[in-house]
């Protein structure tokens, strides 16, 4: 069908997984329980937006900020991460699905790096979607420690341009998201790809991730096929987005 058509589609989707603690409360339930099926629904959207044609998938799974959330709840978020991450490998394997990690990971337990690494390493040559999680990820982070980068490279001022910049920064190398999409009826973007989303299109629904489904995310992408996409430019013949 037509409005699946890849030409039709972001090539590059990023989602800030908003709601899971809310979810939970609203059945009584322990925050680390939404935080479960948030995880579960990873996998969900994950599928889906490889059987779409998604090139790139990145998701805003633990931000530099959620450092300050009660120890308990960091620890429990771990083991989830650590499970999906050991968990998941045949899948990544089999779909042919290439894992990535964006963020300070260096903050992360030695334990998870590891688990981390190894998945990364074990599905690097795979050439279908690019997983990527942002774990102790703060988008004014990564530009102060693209920038640390930049003068350790010893670079001329004149070779500090958005070209070169964007070399420094964790998604080197990547189309910058096309579409990003946040769930529970929040209205900003919480530190989340500053530099990369200067052009990307948004999309906010009030449903909370873990009940945030493939109508859902049909809907986005249906929104998605009807903006213009100027990047400053001006169209004298306003026509709907066709990548």
């Amino acid at each position: 069908m037509e409005s699946n058509s890849p030409k039709n589609l972001p090539r590059h989707v990023a989602i800030i997984m908003d709601g899971n603690g809310r979810w939970a409360a609203a059945r009584g339930w322990p925050r680390i329980l939404g935080h479960r099926e948030g995880a579960r629904n990873v996998r969900r959207m994950t599928t889906a937006c490889q059987d779409r044609g998604i090139k790139i998938l990145t998701l805003y799974a633990f931000s530099a900020e959620n450092w300050t959330r009660p120890t308990r709840e960091i620890s429990m978020l771990m083991q989830l991460l650590k499970i999906y991450a050991v968990r998941e490998r045949t899948t990544f394997m089999k779909n042919q699905i290439r894992f990535q990690v964006i963020g300070d990971t260096s903050k992360l337990p030695s334990e998870i790096q590891k688990v981390l690494k190894d998945t990364i390493e074990m599905t690097a040559s795979n050439k279908g979607l690019i997983l990527q999680l942002a774990l102790s990820y703060g988008g004014r982070d990564e530009i102060l420690r693209a920038v640390k980068a930049m003068i350790d490279a010893k670079l001329e001022s004149e070779a500090v341009t958005e070209e070169n910049f964007s070399k420094f920064l964790d998604t080197s190398g990547q189309i910058e998201p096309d579409l990003i999409i946040r769930t529970s009826g929040e209205l900003r973007l919480s530190n989340f790809l500053i530099w990369q989303s200067a052009y990307s299109e948004f999309y906010f629904t009030d449903t909370l991730w873990p009940d945030f489904n493939e109508a859902e995310l049909d809907a986005a992408f249906a929104d998605f096929r009807g903006r213009q996409r100027r990047f400053g430019a001006v169209d004298l013949i306003a026509k709907p987005h066709l990548n």
